[in-house]
């Protein structure tokens, strides 16, 4: 009876709202009965079918019909309103760009000589680029639907045919009209774009000219030998003097306690910085002096890791140090710039002196890199370090004079010393002898290396003394820290080489702790061993790669400009690469994989294994997952890597063709797989027989299924092939299973009793199973005995090897205990053949031949001569 009344009151219900479903179907609006009178619900419009004319005359509907709009698609007034204001809004930001880039032209004009304020300016325009780019982005969605509704319209009717409803032209000029507007701004932004890009070529112009200009720009020499110079020189000690104790005393009267904590946090950070690194690098990457013979790799990392790792900890000690002292407010500004270019000077310095240390190693000879004496070693790490401190000082001085406003001859004169000592040291290391023969003879450098090194040196010097003071000094800059960047990648460079050997990594310190601690074999630890040199490679390419670029003239805005437009993407033609985007979907990738793993094994440990499932469900199961997960993280690393998955259907289609030919045997196993992991005929652990192949299934991919015979031997079989040919499977659904065992009695035998023997008998074992129960049938009449038949079912098929063998040691004590006979087959007698027995004595067999062959050659010889053997006849 509630059914009765719920089923009629569902038909009232429908039959109240049909009239509404078919008006709402047609596309009639409905009236609002409670809408304000001010604001009327627009009145039902029955849409007009537009007629073109037929070539017979007759009017026919125009393909395609022009439908009326639904009222949820049509621009409502707060839409339009909506979208005014974002149009406005943007015109206003575009006019604020285009103002922000006339003011950044003005400043180009303004700083032509100033390198680095270029580099601000161009860093900016990007900026501005990018935000005109951004503005056409934001109409990106307006646009997509303005142009969907337009497609909806449909085009206007053409001349001659019936005209459109008003509503539907109105719509279709206001859509026009915003599409147009948009189009309007884009074009802007797209215009401010391109004139962005030219400024920035001008940016770039004028930076080279400023830079050539630098190198060859001459200076006149006159007043570096007039009183003047040193005039100068103690004014400007005085001045720099004076500021620096200014300072000092203003940070005793007021800044005493934030200088002090300032000071003490930096200290701490350094000795815990210096700790943990003692702690986790001191004792792989230190040299170890009780070593007698260390390898060449040992040597390689020994001095890579102890240039960068040290120099890297006093960075970030220097780093943290100014960052306390800016932040409590102790640095004034000209202090602060100061206190900067000294403490670049100081890692500089620092790094010379460590890398020369380590490949010359003047205190233990054992892990020196280049083999020198131990004297002009420590001639050489004097040099390497004079030279750098000649440099840095001057650095350090360019700073001061800039700071101080100092005259153009005390620049001058500074650089000159600078580059004229270098260019010494430079033709001083040339001089040195490092190498001694074995009569004690020192022997002098190659001949290349030492005449670049006179070369050099000659040319900073030459340079020097002719005015170009820009040249030499970028000279001399560049012998010291390209040099010692340079060779320090390098090193670098062939230790990640070497661990990345075969057995490398194994040799050093790291490879040793962890196969101690490990139980890795040795292909995991070179493969361990590959994976550590590409990642110190990547390693010395992000360290050193920006250091010479900024070494070369490069400013640090243009490395990170670069880097940006590295990793959000480089168009080419109309594909962008975006580094970013494919290390985003690498990682993606991976970690979707990962979790997919991990899903797996909690299902399958968790969740399968305490609900008792199958083995062969939980395995099944576990692939698809598997499979799943798979594709999904595939899926989501492309998407995340900013490919757009509608590209790849073109590839795709080419793909078909060769599905179609090539591939229709994978794609076969691939489908026949999938069957087999959801019909499951068989499963992990059953017994089947397919073909010649019998034993248990061990894995069932996609491709193949792995069967595993009783002899060991692992078959791959092709899904396919388990698809389309009879499967025998003995464990489908549960492991019972019948086996027979044949025996046959001799004539004579009374054959009641022999079966009531062998029913006993297979009663008797404790496999066999009472119901159902064992059975022994009398089969045939045979040649030679009465043959019958034991059959038995057993709850575990896999178990009929053991017992058919228990079964028989059974029938045979028991057939000899009742005295019942098993016949045989009569066998055929051979007779025996008595052979000659083989000679014992082989010094007599060899001379019997011997004698034997001698009379067979003396009857040869007495033959007649004479004789001349028979012509045949003529056959003609």
């Amino acid at each position: 009876m509630f059914f009765r009344f719920v089923r009629l009151l569902l038909i009232l219900v429908l039959t109240a709202a049909m009239p509404t479903l078919v008006l709402a179907q047609a596309g009639i609006p409905l009236l609002d009965e409670t809408a304000e009178p001010a604001a009327p619900a627009p009145q039902p419009t029955q849409q007009a079918v537009p007629q073109q004319a037929a070539p017979n005359g007759t009017a026919q509907p125009a393909q395609p019909p022009v439908q009326a709009a639904p009222p949820t698609a049509q621009a409502t007034p707060a839409q339009t309103a909506s979208s005014d204001e974002l149009v406005a809004e943007q015109q206003k930001a575009l006019k604020a760009l285009v103002a922000k880039t006339d003011n950044f032209a003005k400043q180009i004009d303004d700083n032509q000589e100033d390198d680095g304020a270029l580099v601000d300016i161009r860093t900016q325009l990007e900026e501005l680029s990018r935000q005109a780019l951004g503005t056409a982005t934001v109409f990106r969605p307006r646009l997509t639907e303005i142009n969907a509704r337009l497609e909806q319209l449909g085009p206007p009717p053409a001349q001659g045919q019936p005209t459109e409803p008003d509503i539907v032209a109105t719509e279709r000029k206001a859509l026009t009209t915003e599409k147009a507007e948009i189009n309007a701004v884009i074009a802007g932004a797209q215009t401010l774009s391109v004139r962005i890009a030219s400024t920035g070529d001008k940016i770039s112009t004028l930076r080279s000219e400023l830079f050539r200009k630098t190198l060859t720009k001459r200076y006149a020499l006159n007043d570096l030998l007039s009183s003047k110079l040193a005039v100068d020189a103690n004014t400007e000690f005085s001045n720099l003097s004076g500021a620096v104790s200014s300072w000092f005393s203003f940070v005793l009267k007021f800044k005493y306690q934030a200088a002090l904590a300032a000071t003490l946090m930096a200290l701490a950070a350094a000795l815990v910085l210096h700790i943990v690194v003692r702690r986790i690098f001191g004792r792989i990457f230190e040299p170890d002096p009780t070593v007698e013979d260390p390898t060449y790799l040992s040597r390689l990392s020994a001095a890579f890791w102890s240039t960068l790792l040290p120099t890297l900890g006093l960075g970030v000690f220097l780093s943290l140090a100014y960052f306390f002292f800016d932040y409590y407010g102790v640095l004034r500004g000209d202090i602060g710039i100061f206190l900067r270019s000294i403490m670049g000077v100081i890692l500089i310095v620092f790094c010379v002196h460590r890398l020369t240390n380590a490949a010359l190693s003047p205190g233990m000879p054992k892990w020196r890199l280049i083999p020198v004496e131990s004297g002009p070693a420590r001639w050489l790490v004097l040099l390497s370090t004079a030279m750098a401190v000649v440099l840095g000082a001057n650095g350090f001085l360019s700073v001061v004079n800039e700071q101080m406003g100092s005259p153009l001859s005390l620049t001058v004169g500074r650089s000159f010393v600078a580059t004229v000592i270098v260019g010494l040291i430079l033709i001083m290391m040339g001089l040195v002898r490092p190498f001694r023969a074995k009569s004690g003879e020192w022997r002098p450098w190659p001949a290349w290396l030492r005449f670049l090194a006179y070369a050099l040196g000659t040319i900073i010097i030459v340079a020097a003394l002719l005015g170009y003071i820009g040249l030499a000094i970028f000279l001399a800059g560049q012998v010291v820290i390209t040099s010692t960047l340079l060779i320090t990648a390098y090193i670098g460079f062939l230790s990640a080489r070497a661990i990345g050997a075969e057995g490398g990594f194994a040799e050093t310190s790291v490879g040793r702790w962890i196969a101690g601690r490990t139980s890795l074999e040795e292909g995991t630890l070179d493969q361990l061993g590959l994976a550590t040199s590409i990642a110190l490679n990547l390693l010395i390419v992000v360290v050193f790669l920006p250091m010479l670029l900024l070494m070369w003239g490069f400013q640090f805005a243009d490395i990170q400009a670069w880097t940006y437009r590295i990793a959000m993407g480089v168009t080419v033609g109309s594909v962008t690469i975006s580094l970013f985007g494919i290390l985003t979907g690498v990682l993606v990738f991976i970690l979707g994989y990962f979790l997919t793993r991990w899903f797996q094994s909690w299902l399958d440990d968790s969740v399968m294994a305490r609900g008792k499932v199958d083995t062969g469900v939980r395995n099944s199961i576990r692939l698809v997952v598997g499979y799943a997960g798979f594709a999904l993280a595939a899926v989501v690393g492309i998407s995340s890597a900013g490919i757009n998955l509608s590209n790849l259907a073109l590839i795709a289609g080419g793909l078909s063709l060769g599905l179609g030919f090539g591939l229709q045997n994978v794609v076969s196993n691939f489908v026949s797989g999938l069957i087999l992991l959801a019909e499951r005929p068989f499963k992990v652990g059953d017994w089947i027989v397919a073909g010649d192949v019998s034993g248990t299934v061990k894995k069932i991919s996609v491709r193949a299924t792995e069967i595993e015979t009783f002899q060991r031997q692992s078959v791959i079989l092709p899904n396919s092939n388990l698809i389309n040919s009879a499967v025998g499977n003995w464990t489908h659904r549960n492991k019972l299973g019948r086996v027979e065992i044949n025996v046959g009695v001799a004539y004579g035998s009374d054959v009641r009793h022999v079966h009531e023997v062998l029913t006993e008998i297979a009663r008797g074992h404790p496999l066999v199973l009472k119901n159902p129960e064992p059975f022994v049938q009398f089969a045939n009449f045979g040649l030679n005995a009465l043959e019958f038949q034991v059959r038995i079912f057993l709850a575990d098929i896999t178990n009929g090897g053991s017992v058919q063998n228990d079964i028989r040691f059974a029938i045979m004590d028991a057939f000899e205990k009742e005295g019942i006979e098993i016949p045989s087959a009569p066998r055929q007698q051979m007779p025996h053949m008595n052979k000659e027995p083989w000679p014992s004595d082989d010094d007599k067999t060899e001379a019997l031949h011997a004698e034997e062959k001698a009379a067979k050659e003396e009857a040869e010889r007495n033959q007649p001569k004479g004789r001349r053997k028979p012509r045949r006849p003529d056959p003609g």
